[in-house]
């Protein structure tokens, strides 16, 4: 019997911790199981590099294994690259590190809202920092044959006018160890962060990380890096299309729509609705669909879009595909459906 049949089993016992305690264990017995070489029996998943999806596909310079990665959030460590890989994710985004290690936000902070599929969280970027990340990859990455995304982000206690600061010590920090970086402008879990997606301020960033990159390309054997942005879905139309008009002009490699919601129409009623946090999972797929449409209709082809942000099943991500994304990644749907999931995205054909 592989994990998939025995994920419904997990989940229950899973759902019967604390949210954030399951999280932790659930990623420990990752660990272990792929320490004794038994999680990709347990899955009956060929790892990122399995036969039954399409064949690899080339962005950003890369090459993907195949179309559906992990979203960062799970992984805040970075402890588990090849564990998840062995899953079956085509790419692993770890993070968001900032520069020095943080606790985050007060317990509790993390919230299952079981009858919407959905998730609240306000972690509030707890992380090793940079340093403690990179000493976790040196163990957890071996052997993973998917692309590494890493998402870095400001400490809690830097000022906005100071945040740009912060993304590039990361960038530097993390550069040789990652295969993409995507900042994260959208997490609604540290105060002012989502003022940073402005059109003057997020252009800035962009062009101070494309100087940095120069920089670090020349110095670290030619190594290029690209630079991913990470939206949310609660923008307006008006900034959409004025982010769009940035992305355009800097000739930002990728963007990731969406990080989690602010909003809760979706869940109405229900007794944790009033939780602060990121809203995700079924109620935000509609959403970030919807975005993502509308930015690819206004930013040029060359630039691809990640799609993330309710993607439960299959039939999400290929809304998504139809959309315009080229990659989706997944988090709260792993949560509910299992792993599973991974391999039934990575097999659609698009």
């Amino acid at each position: 019997m592989t994990m998939p049949d025995l994920y419904p089993l997990a989940r229950r016992l899973l759902f019967a911790m604390d949210a954030e305690k399951a999280h932790h264990v659930t990623l420990s017995m990752m660990r272990a199981a792929d320490s004794l070489g038994l999680l990709r029996l347990l899955t009956g998943s060929g790892g990122a590099s399995d036969p039954v999806s399409p064949s690899t596909v080339e962005l950003m310079g890369l090459k993907f294994p195949n179309r559906v990665g992990l979203a960062a959030g799970l992984d805040k460590t970075g402890s588990a690259v090849h564990a998840f890989g062995e899953l079956g994710f085509g790419h692993v985004e770890i993070g968001t590190v900032t520069p020095r290690p943080q606790p985050g936000n007060d317990k509790p902070r993390l919230f299952r809202l079981k009858e919407h599929e959905a998730i609240i969280n306000r972690m509030g970027f707890n992380n090793p920092g940079v340093a403690g990340m990179l000493q976790n990859l040196a163990r957890s990455r071996k052997g993973f044959s998917g692309v590494l995304g890493i998402n870095i982000g400001k400490n809690f206690d830097t000022p906005n006018e100071e945040a740009i600061s912060d993304y590039l010590l990361c960038f530097e920090g993390v550069y040789t160890a990652a295969d993409y970086v995507t900042a994260n402008l959208s997490s609604p879990n540290t105060k002012g962060l989502r003022d940073l997606q402005n059109a003057e301020t997020c252009r800035e960033l962009i062009r101070q990380l494309q100087a940095k990159r120069v920089e670090l390309q020349a110095a670290r054997g030619g190594k290029y890096v690209p630079i991913v942005i990470k939206i949310a879905p609660d923008l307006s139309e008006e900034a959409i299309i004025a982010l769009a008009g940035v992305f355009n002009e800097t000739g930002i490699d990728g963007v990731i729509t969406t990080n989690t919601t602010i909003a809760r129409e979706a869940v109405t009623g229900h007794p944790l609705a009033g939780e602060a946090g990121g809203l995700s999972g079924a109620p935000l797929t509609t959403q970030s669909t919807q975005v993502l449409k509308l930015l690819r209709r206004e930013m040029n082809d060359s630039i691809p879009i990640i799609g993330s942000g309710g993607v439960m099943t299959a039939d999400d991500a290929k809304a998504k595909f139809d959309a315009g994304a080229a990659l989706v990644q997944v988090y709260t749907g792993l949560v509910y459906q299992g792993p599973r999931l991974v391999a039934e995205i990575a097999r659609i054909e698009i």
